[in-house]
Order: structure tokens, then C-alpha cells, then sequence
């Protein structure tokens, strides 16, 4: 995997501060770090300048924008930037998912590829795994974050993965384009931010695959904006999801 090129895919709505900031970190990095990245950024209808910012970056840099018109929310947003990384991306590559609200460090970005190429099909940046610092979170948050955890775990345990909810993640593109190819669109039913462990849960059924974690340093207190996750709507698909998974099936 020495020649595999890393995709980097950003859902991003209404982050015309974050973005710019999220943006030199990742090119900084990833630059220092890869002869061969592209960072693709899904814009979700976005009412202030983040086209703007996406199209800025795009003419100097490897980023390629995707609008969606109107809003289509996290789950959809989610689902056309990682079939276009799967579509574009070589089996040898590394696809990343990460938050576009500056809050999740550009820098491990490196570490979980490198794991990557270390064997692992998949790796969590998790705010469970000694070392992991969160800042800025309110403490109702964290609590609904550890129960949340606990309850998969309980429900749908998986070997190595502690962190359910985390999106940031680095996958084996051909891990994905296995998923892909077996579920269609389907591979993620969720709306909101539950998608996220709908992607974890479909990689379960494949039953042979290597999960790893590393700790995460979330910063919430370098957010600019307000969080977008709507908690009581979260909490209520996180109980139908856990509740048709385990009993429904599907």
C-alpha cells in the first residue's frame, strides 16, 4: 500500500468559518505526510459562503466540492461523499471521514491511516481508548455519549471498537466498495447523525473484518459555530435502530 492515495470526505453545512481552518490543517498535513491525496468536500445546502470556500480551495488545492440543493441532511450528505470516494478510489486506497466543524484533529488522520496499511480494515478515532481527551462538549452530550456506547457494545458488540458514533474514521477502500457493491444506496438506512453507526453495523454483518481504535482529542472549543446534531431527534433513531437491528433484523 505504499502508492495508496487517501481520500479525505468532509459532510460540511454552514461552515464557512470552520472549513478554511479544517482545510490548511488537512493539506498541511496530509502534504508533509502522501504524494497522493484528495480531499472531497459534500456541501449540504449550505446557506452562508461554503461553496465559496469549497471552490476557493478547489482551484489551488486536490478538493473537489459536491452540492447537494436543497439540504438533504448528514445521512445523505455521508452517503454521496463515500460512494464517490469509493467510485474514484483504487482498492489499494484509504478513504477518511471526519467532521468539516474543525473539532476533530487533522494530525491523526496519519496515525489511522498508517494503521490502515498496518492490516486493519477499519479505524475509529474514539473518545473511549485511554489518552482521549474531549473539551467543550456540554456535560449532557458526554453523558447521552457514554450510555450511547454502552448500549452497542451490549447490543452489537464488535472486537476492538468502543467508539459507535465517532465519524471519524479511516476505512480500506476496498472495504467499502465491497459494502457498496453488496448493499447499494442501502448500505447506510439512517437519517442524522445515527448513520454513522449504521455504517458500523452494516461493516459488522461482514464478519471477517479487523476494527481498530485510537484515542481522540475532540475540541469542541474550536468550533465557531453551534452544533447542528438535533438530541432528541439523535435519541429517538438511536432506540429504533438499536431496537430493529436486534430484533428486527434489517
Amino acid at each position: 500500500m505504499k502508492n495508496a492515495k487517501v481520500w479525505v470526505v468532509l459532510p460540511a453545512y454552514n461552515e464557512e468559518e470552520a472549513l478554511p481552518l479544517l482545510l490548511d490543517s488537512l493539506i498541511e498535513h496530509l502534504s508533509d505526510e502522501f504524494a497522493h491525496y484528495s480531499i472531497i468536500v459534500v456541501n449540504d445546502g449550505s446557506v452562508d459562503r461554503t461553496p465559496q470556500v469549497i471552490k476557493s480551495y478547489s482551484e489551488k488545492y486536490s478538493v473537489l466540492g459536491i452540492h447537494n440543493d436543497p439540504n438533504q441532511g448528514l445521512a445523505e450528505t455521508m452517503r454521496r461523499g463515500l460512494m464517490e470516494a469509493a467510485r474514484l478510489a483504487s482498492v489499494k486506497d484509504i478513504i477518511v471521514t471526519m467532521d468539516a466543524d474543525n473539532t476533530h484533529p487533522a494530525g491523526l488522520a496519519l496515525r489511522m491511516v498508517r494503521l490502515i496499511r498496518e492490516g486493519n480494515d477499519v479505524v475509529i478515532a474514539s473518545r473511549f481508548r485511554e489518552g482521549s481527551h474531549v473539551r467543550g462538549v456540554p456535560f449532557y452530550r458526554t453523558v447521552l455519549s457514554v450510555v450511547g456506547a454502552w448500549m452497542f457494545r451490549i447490543c452489537f458488540p464488535i472486537r476492538g471498537v468502543k467508539d459507535f458514533t465517532c465519524g471519524y474514521r479511516a476505512y480500506r477502500a476496498s472495504t467499502l466498495k465491497n459494502l457498496i457493491e453488496k448493499y447499494g444506496k442501502e448500505f447506510i438506512t439512517e437519517r442524522g447523525f445515527s448513520s454513522t453507526v449504521d455504517i458500523l453495523l452494516r461493516l459488522r454483518e461482514q464478519g471477517d473484518l479487523v476494527f481498530a481504535e485510537v484515542p481522540l482529542i475532540l475540541r469542541y472549543d474550536l468550533k465557531p459555530g453551534l452544533s447542528k446534531m438535533k438530541v432528541l431527534q439523535t435519541i429517538v433513531d438511536t432506540l429504533k435502530l438499536i431496537f430493529r437491528r436486534r430484533f428486527g433484523g434489517v
